[in-house]
């Protein structure tokens, strides 16, 4: 099936840009919402990042402040990140796991580890996709991959819960769904 070849090959070629092919000058606000979606794989109309979110994730601390008003490569790393976790986790849980994983850690370092995960990630995906599979069986391969995905997100929740009680900020979970607050809602709330 020509759409699945597609796909495949899209998961498997495209990635965020490396660390040193950031533009090395401080970007503007709306620079900086224009050069994001190239960064991540999109379908349809998605969500597209506003400034709104940008100062949000900001206020959130899950982003660093801007540089007057200007935006740089720690800035566009972590914006990436941030854009693909938040397609599983909400923003704080989200933030929770870059500050967990940037401790001793510089920030050029940390975005190679989200893009080693991310390539690993997307390489997985792709090996499930069977581009000579009929009609038929894309009920059957989209059940997988979302059975998958909630596998995936369970244990990350677990995970994080389990960073949260050991990090000595303990930061307020939002996005548990045994908690009082779910995702969506969390979501809402950020954005």
């Amino acid at each position: 099936m020509e759409e699945i070849r597609q796909l495949k090959e899209q998961l498997e070629t495209e990635r965020p840009v490396e660390w040193e092919a950031f533009p090395d000058i401080g970007l503007y606000m709306d620079q900086l919402i224009s050069y994001m979606p190239r960064q991540l794989i999109h379908y349809g109309e998605g969500e597209s990042l506003t400034s709104a979110m940008v100062n949000n994730y900001i206020k959130d601390g899950a982003l660093p402040r801007a540089e007057g008003k200007r935006y740089f490569r720690i800035h566009l790393a972590y914006l990436t990140a941030i854009c693909a976790l938040k397609q599983v986790l909400c923003v704080k849980d989200a933030a929770l796991l870059l500050a967990c994983a940037a401790q001793d850690r510089r920030p050029e370092e940390l975005y190679a580890l989200f893009q080693e995960e991310l390539d690993h990630a997307l390489d997985v995906t792709a090996g499930m996709l069977d581009s000579s599979a009929g009609e038929e069986e894309l009920p059957r391969l989209a059940m997988a991959l979302a059975l998958r995905s909630y596998a995936d997100q369970l244990a990350c929740e677990r995970v994080l819960d389990i960073l949260a009680e050991r990090d000595s900020f303990k930061p307020e979970r939002h996005g548990h769904k045994n908690g009082k607050q779910g995702k969506e809602t969390a979501k809402t709330g950020v954005e």
